[in-house]
């Protein structure tokens, strides 16, 4: 499907300090200059604090409003203004399909997924990897047997698990939550109409699980996009699609 046009605009390095519905105000009467805006999205977590998202009804008018507003000085700050990524939900909600926005929240969603899988993995890296000196140090030191054989260590560099929603993508998806009839055939309708779509291997002698396998990870990524969260038996059952663990 062809990518369709962004209204939504990003703006950053606002003034963490300002109350929300004060940001939001002024950035309305600010931005409406340029069109009719219809949503403004400010988050009040800490991460998100400096930033907000304003939804215009037409693309030309947040390309205008990029134009004329980046660098502009709001609250004594220059706002950095630019085109966002993806369309927001008050845009896809605007185009009264309710079947084109559960897929856009499925995506948004998976997108979020993906990047704390990206960052649980990283922080799994960095808490394995021994600070500067720190080989040297265990080197030196004397070896110990106190600790019987086959204990785990717990401490901060034992391997944490990462939980199945945060795993980083690869070709093969773990779907749970099935009801206890579905077979192959059923979930071949499912995930089949996927690019790349190799197969599907249920678990024997266990109900509610499958593997479903794809030629290249880009399959496994837009499959799961598109089914996770999907409801099944007529919302009986939500079905859970994550990645396989590695």
């Amino acid at each position: 499907m062809a990518s369709q046009p962004i209204a939504t605009v990003y703006v950053r390095n606002l003034e963490e300090r300002v109350k929300p519905d004060v940001l939001k105000q002024t950035l309305s009467t600010l931005f409406s200059e340029y069109g009719n805006v219809i949503d403004i999205v400010a988050k009040t977590n800490l991460k998100a604090k400096g930033q907000a998202f304003v939804v215009f009804d037409k693309p030309e008018s947040a390309l205008a409003a990029i134009e004329e507003l980046h660098g502009f000085e709001l609250f004594e700050k220059p706002m950095q203004v630019t085109l966002a990524r993806t369309r927001s939900d008050a845009t896809v909600l605007a185009s009264g399909n309710e079947e084109e926005f559960d897929a856009h929240k499925r995506r948004r969603i998976a997108e979020k997924d993906k990047k704390k899988a990206l960052e649980t993995a990283e922080e799994q890296k960095r808490l394995k990897r021994p600070l500067p000196g720190a080989e040297a140090a265990i080197g030196a030191r004397p070896t110990k047997n106190a600790r019987g054989a086959g204990l785990k260590s717990t401490g901060a560099g034992a391997t944490a698990v990462i939980p199945d929603e945060y795993l980083p993508p690869n070709r093969i998806l773990f779907v749970q939550n099935l009801p206890d009839d579905f077979d192959k055939d059923a979930l071949t309708a499912i995930f089949g109409r996927f690019e790349g779509f190799r197969e599907v291997r249920t678990v024997p002698g266990r109900s509610g699980i499958a593997f479903v396998e794809y030629e290249a990870e880009a399959g496994a990524i837009t499959a799961k996009e598109n089914t996770a969260g999907m409801a099944l038996k007529n919302g009986e059952k939500i079905m859970k699609v994550t990645y396989q663990r590695q």
